[in-house]
Formats: structure tokens, sequence, C-alpha cells
């Protein structure tokens, strides 16, 4: 059966679900955790070992009565995915197991509006990638692409993508890319990948169900978990939160932070070398930094009402000092949070240093079999 065709049931997915929130398990646990008869929950795991999308774990000690039942796991052999993201002038490429694992990352300078030309160069990256990781002849799952922009079609796979992308604007991408790359195409926002990444990568999905990931890339948009669920809405647009900034004004983003930058005579025109670039204008990020952190704080106050999730993430190419301090100088007096949420929310930095887009567009394939 060729694994884009298979399609999980849901108590399959519930299993697969566990797996991935809390690790090995025991069959035991496993059907405890469920609520599942011991018969079915062994059905159920045996068509899924037999489909090779979980194992048992592997153990050097040898198999005796008193020994504790083999515990299962998703099987990062069950195949691999590929995810491909934009920033300003650079293109970013990641590979991930079945697992969620990420088996290897890179970063180019990349600066060509022409999709044709970006499907070349990510064909290009992940085949070098793969003989590089032995990954040639091993199940390819399909390709995610995270696009930044909103959404023209209930689907998604034509997007009002960013200004420097003005040549990917209200194409299929998904058509375009699948005849250039040979493969499945997966497209989405790059805030839902980023939010993705955080989910499974990050570890959000085993702190809390609920989550807005807020990514600050060539604009500034949310990506919204529910329930393990990616919130798209009806024109696949939820967490389009830059349409709340006016249009005349600067909104805390990577790109925002570059124009201030070149705006007091830094040359600087991408995140390649982006430390060394920046040096002796650290009294203009400073300056960026508290002002974005104004700008977003009535974000947090507004989905804390709307959404109130677990925790907030906060995701970008840009260096995780600056994101640690953005988050430190939120002012959490100055929001009305109401009686519904119990103190001061939870606002974390990705642990993704900037690759979570990237990864969670690897994610993409792998997501798509663990929801309806």
């Amino acid at each position: 059966m060729a694994y884009a065709k298979l399609r999980l049931d849901d108590d399959e997915r519930r299993i697969m679900q566990v797996l991935r929130s809390v690790g090995g398990r025991s069959r035991k646990q496993l059907a405890g955790d469920l609520a599942m008869s011991a018969s079915k929950l062994t059905r159920l795991s045996s068509n899924l070992l037999a489909h090779g999308l979980i194992e048992e774990c592997p153990s050097s000690e040898p198999v005796t009565p008193g020994r504790p039942a083999v515990p299962l796991r998703i099987s990062p052999d069950a195949g691999y995915a590929v995810g491909a993201m934009l920033h300003r002038g650079l293109m970013e490429v990641a590979l991930v197991d079945y697992a969620g694992g990420v088996i290897a990352h890179s970063s180019q300078p990349f600066d060509d509006p022409d999709p044709r030309v970006f499907a070349a160069r990510v064909t290009a990256s992940m085949h070098a990638m793969a003989i590089e990781n032995r990954l040639l002849g091993r199940r390819l799952l399909g390709v995610g692409i995270g696009v930044p922009g909103s959404s023209l079609s209930p689907e998604g796979n034509r997007r009002w993508t960013v200004d420097s992308l003005g040549a990917w604007r209200g194409i299929d991408l998904k058509t375009l890319f699948e005849e250039h790359i040979g493969h499945r195409i997966w497209i989405e926002n790059d805030a839902n990948t980023a939010a993705l990444a955080e989910y499974y990568v990050g570890g959000l999905m085993r702190r809390c169900s609920t989550a807005v990931v807020i990514l600050l890339g060539h604009g500034i948009g949310a990506g919204i978990i529910v329930e393990g669920r990616i919130l798209r809405g009806a024109m696949a647009s939820a967490g389009e939160i830059g349409c709340l900034y006016p249009n005349d004004r600067p909104r805390p983003s990577t790109l925002d932070l570059l124009i201030t930058l070149r705006a007091a005579g830094c040359d600087i025109h991408s995140l390649v070398d982006f430390e060394a670039v920046v040096a002796g204008y650290e009294d203009v990020v400073d300056a960026w930094v508290r002002r974005a952190a104004s700008q977003i704080a009535p974000i947090i106050n507004w989905g804390l009402a709307w959404i109130d999730p677990g925790e907030f993430v906060i995701s970008s190419p840009l260096p995780n000092r600056i994101l640690r301090a953005l988050v430190e100088h939120i002012d959490f007096g100055a929001m009305h949070i109401g009686d519904h949420v119990s103190g001061v929310p939870i606002i974390s930095v990705s642990t993704l240093e900037g690759a979570a887009a990237t990864i969670g567009a690897a994610l993409l394939p792998i997501h798509a079999t663990a929801v309806a």
C-alpha cells in the first residue's frame, strides 16, 4: 500500500497521538491511557506494526517470563519528509523522520522571486541531503512548504504572498511545486508550520493541548493549535494577526527590524551573518525590541480572551537573545486579563533557533496522518 493513501481510523490515530506525546508505552499502558480493551489495543497495534508506523522499543535484555512488557513507540524508519521555507535572502530545507526527529537542516543564501527557481533549488538540496544522510531508497512521505501570506482559497494552495514573493501570488502553488519537485506537496502558512514544529518537536504537545505560536517573519502571524489540530478557518487564514496593525505604521516582524536597522545606517539586507552585521547597532535593536514588545502585548491579551491557550510561543529566524529580550519587556500590568485566566500567561521563546517554520513544513505530511 502506498503510504500517501494510508488512512488511519480514529482509534489508530489516538494510539499514535499518545505515543507521540508521551513516548514509549506498553500495550497495557496504552489500553489504560485510551480506556480501550486489551484485545482491541492488540489488534490495532498489530496493524500499525504491520505498516511499519510503530515499533517495539529495542532492548538488550533477554526475553524472560518476568520481564516487563516491551514498549511500543513511533518508528522513525517509517519514512522521512522534507520541509522548505524562504526568509528574506535565505532559503532553508529540513528533513525529519516519521517520529519527528530532525535528520538534517540547511540554509543558504537565496533571493530569486521565481517559484520555479525555488523548486529547482529545493529539489537539488533535498537530493543532496538525502544522499549525505543515506536516505536514498527510503520512503519519502512528501514535501511541505511554508508560505508567508494569507490564503486566497479554502484549501490554502493559492496565497496572497508578501511583496518579495509577488511572483507566487494567486497561482496554484501545490500544482506548480508537484510538477517541478516531483513529489506530493503540502502548502501551509508559515506561522502554522511554525506552530506544528513547536507542538511536535518543541514539546508543546506534552505541556498543553491548545497553544498560540506568534511568528515574527516577513510579517507577523499566529499559528493556533487546538486539541492537536491547526485552526485554519473558513478561508485557511486564521491567525492573520498582521491585519490588526495599521498599514501605514511599522509592525513587529523580522523584516521590520531589518528596515529599522537600514534606516539607522546598518548595511543589512538579509539574515545572513546577522550578528556580525548588526555589531555596533545594539541601541537600535534594543529600541526596536521595546517597541515590538508594546505592539505584541495586545495580541497576547486578545489571544487570552479568544483562545485561552495554555502557552504562547514567540518564534522567529531572529536570534533567541532578541526574542528573550522582547518577552522580558512585555508589560503584563497593562493587560486586561479576565477572570477566566488564573494568572500571568505563559510566554516562551522557541527552542528551535529560528528553524521552526521549516521543520514544521517538513512535519506537514506526517501531521496529515494524525488528523482525519
